[in-house]
């Protein structure tokens, strides 16, 4: 039987495995020959000495003892083409991987996506890069493999059901993602290698008797005495089925608004809104490791911080290390950013949300709106954004201490934002109770982590679809809508989830309902 040891290293010797396998040799009080196999578990940094370790969880094999290499492998997918059909509005995580568990229940899936293709949606980033052109049902939100695909990847998350979470990684892992992701305290693909993983997941279930079909956007839900029937398509065409997951991402404004108009119950849910802060990487490196350079074996640093002000948090979100800030706008007349780091995390610079949680009563300038008054706040500024902005692409952008001052910033650096900046001063985008919350909080924040508070850093506006401003109810044991029979809201865009690994998870457990409601 394998050992289990738990210990810390330095980074280089948790690097190589030559000399991990000497160290765990000494704990063993052994000859380094007598180790056949040093398979790590878990791994983790500890950077809260100046000299900084890996914390390693590991099982030791000596040489004699039997041990296999273990391989993961996907499921057996049976063939559903003649089975009993299920709609899935939505090839999120939420909705690739309802999906897979669909048909390895027995049941055949008719995938949904508004966007295009996951090789497809290239040129629409371009697009919005480059000349400031959104594609409103193909761009860095919608298409295949939803909003994660090219913002990022990060896998970590913090549900506590983590047989869930090791199916998920195991089932990615099976798609061609890394093995370590499995290992990784805070695992992540990276956006230049989750396409094709998203591509093997959908000609999988192809393969298997599913459908999949792009640029296909539900304009309307056929609903007879409360009971699902099926969608209408932006063609006019009908596809009946009785049920339906509807896993369409936090930024499908429209379903949220058809829903209403048809009286189907939703309701309006806090999130956060604020601002994306980028540094140059190397002085976040500084800042977390207590060094002038990383080194070889050091990943570039990470930065997690939270503050109450005034009675609101204000934290980090999302951070992309070694990352870049991507334009995510879904409509044209507005601007959004978030953040996304390659596999390597190489760049120059590191990227965080920094938001400040809302409550509903900051929505009621919209009342009017109804279950809908979040999200004409989260648009109303987006919109003020783009117009202060020069009503392009650009993000009004300001240094971030200039920003705590008051100041309209002289100059903007070049930052990582492909389209470009415009000095604003970022107390014109928000609200003025926000705005007092930010200034004081970046200054907590630089209390906290030295050198964090920067002219050196910008601040883009607004860093504002951290999660949905509406949660589609649903009952907590049989995951279909609380009014309408055969719906199973789901994922991120239904208040479910907030992140690809918890919105995967989500899939999975409507499809296992759906399955255990048809059995």
């Amino acid at each position: 039987m394998p050992r289990e040891f738990q210990f810390q290293v330095s980074p280089e010797v948790a690097a190589n495995e030559s000399l991990l396998a000497q160290h765990v040799a000494k704990l063993f009080q052994v000859s380094p020959k007598e180790i056949q196999k040093v398979v790590v578990v878990k791994r983790s940094i500890d950077a809260r000495q100046k000299a900084i370790k890996i914390n390693v969880k590991a099982n030791v094999f000596l040489v004699g003892e039997p041990f296999v290499e273990q391989k993961i492998e996907l499921p057996d997918y049976p063939n559903v083409a003649n089975k009993q059909e299920v709609i899935v509005v939505g090839a999120g995580p939420a909705g690739l991987f309802a999906a897979l568990q669909l048909i390895e229940l027995g049941l055949k899936p008719i995938v949904l996506e508004r966007g295009k293709d996951v090789r497809g949606r290239r040129r629409d980033l371009k697009a919005i890069n480059r000349d400031g052109i959104v594609n409103e049902d193909s761009n860095y939100c919608f298409g295949e493999g939803g909003a994660g695909t090219y913002s990022d990847g990060k896998l970590y998350t913090r549900s506590k059901k983590r047989g869930d979470v090791d199916r998920i990684l195991e089932l990615l892992v099976g798609f061609g993602a890394t093995p370590e992701i499995m290992v990784e305290a805070h695992p992540h693909i990276g956006t230049n290698k989750l396409p094709q993983i998203i591509q093997d997941i959908r000609e999988r279930i192809i393969a298997c008797g599913g459908q999949v079909l792009f640029e296909t956007r539900v304009t309307d839900f056929i609903i007879k005495n409360n009971e699902m029937q099926g969608v209408v398509i932006q063609n006019g065409n009908v596809i009946s089925a009785n049920k339906v997951i509807l896993a369409t991402g936090h930024s499908a404004r429209d379903i949220f608004e058809l829903l209403h108009k048809k009286g189907v119950q939703i309701e309006a849910k806090p999130f956060a809104l604020g601002v994306r802060a980028e540094h140059p990487q190397e002085l976040i490196d500084q800042i977390q490791y207590s060094c002038d350079f990383r080194g070889d074996y050091l990943p570039p640093a990470p930065y997690s911080i939270v503050k109450q002000v005034n009675g609101r948090g204000m934290y980090s979100f999302c951070m992309c290390p070694g990352g870049v800030i991507a334009p995510c706008a879904t409509a044209p007349g507005e601007v959004v950013t978030n953040g996304w780091s390659p596999s390597k995390r190489d760049q120059a610079t590191a990227n965080s949300g920094i938001v400040v949680e809302l409550k509903l009563e900051d929505f009621k300038p919209y009342a009017k709106f109804g279950p809908l008054a979040g999200m004409e706040f989260q648009k109303a500024i987006e919109q003020k954004a783009w117009h202060l902005a020069g009503e392009t692409q650009k993000v009004p952008a300001q240094r971030m201490v200039d920003f705590t001052q008051n100041k309209v910033s002289k100059d903007i650096p070049q930052t990582s934002y492909v389209p470009g900046t415009t000095s604003v001063e970022l107390g014109q985008v928000f609200p003025g109770f926000l705005t007092q919350i930010m200034r004081e909080g970046f200054v907590q924040f630089g209390k906290s982590m030295r050198g964090y508070m920067t002219n050196d850093a910008v601040l883009h506006a607004p860093e504002s679809r951290t999660s949905s401003p509406v949660r589609i109810p649903r009952d907590p044991i049989s995951l279909e809508h609380v009014q309408i029979k055969g719906l199973y809201p789901c994922g991120e865009g239904a208040g479910y989830a907030g992140g690809i690994i918890s919105a995967a998870i989500d899939g999975e457990k409507c499809a296992l309902k759906i399955a255990a409601c048809l059995a």
